[in-house]
């Protein structure tokens, strides 16, 4: 089978398997994904829905958010991880959203990326979930996938998300996104894929059978 064939019987088969399937993270707007999304760095979506199950009925803009403290916020989502950092990081956005953006989420990557904790990958999440624009967020199941499907040999997720951008339709981008992580999630793990159940494994490259 030709490359280009393969290529294209893989982004089938994942598209079968895992259409319709979006985000887990759960909000009621776009502050709110913002918000899941920086607190999901290196932290489950199951994780992420508890911590902000308690804090967006109370603090669900900008200024109700920004008007903690640093040691209030650290209370309130110590139990996800990096909680620091991520306080510090959502207070700053939160500030700036407020001075900057009349207290809207922008909706263009050069002004996402100038809120404080939000990188590409976060940015690329709120263009194609919040605003569904063409994007692709390369994330660590992304990544792997990518590379284990044989679609990208790029060394950063940046290089990934370029040879993606590629091979992927642009109207299938968003999609996309979310069937490589699925797909990461549920069956090529990073310790132990499971192959015998995978819906590509006749053209997986790297498939342990």
């Amino acid at each position: 089978m030709r490359k280009k064939e393969r290529i294209q019987a893989v982004l089938k088969g994942l598209e079968e398997t895992y259409k319709g399937q979006g985000t887990a993270l759960h909000y009621h707007s776009p502050f709110e994904l913002l918000v899941a999304v920086v607190l999901s760095a290196q932290c489950t979506d199951e994780r992420v829905n508890k911590v902000t199950a308690r804090l967006f009925p109370e603090y669900d803009t900008p200024e109700k958010l920004g008007s903690l403290t640093q040691e209030q916020l650290e209370g309130k989502i110590r139990d996800c991880g990096l909680f620091r950092s991520k306080a510090k990081n959502i207070l700053g956005l939160c500030h700036k959203l407020v001075e900057e953006f009349h207290s809207e989420v922008p909706r263009d990557m050069k002004s996402l990326m100038s809120l404080p904790g939000v990188g590409r990958k976060t940015a690329d999440v709120m263009l194609s979930v919040a605003f569904g624009q063409p994007a692709i967020a390369v994330d660590t199941h992304v990544f792997r996938v990518a590379h284990r499907l044989g679609l990208s040999t790029g060394e950063t997720p940046l290089a990934v998300e370029q040879d993606l951008m590629k091979l992927i339709p642009r109207k299938q981008w968003g999609e996309a996104h979310h069937w490589f992580i699925w797909h990461g999630r549920k069956c090529c793990r990073a310790r132990k894929p499971e192959c015998t159940a995978c819906p590509v494994v006749d053209v997986c490259p790297s498939r342990i059978l």
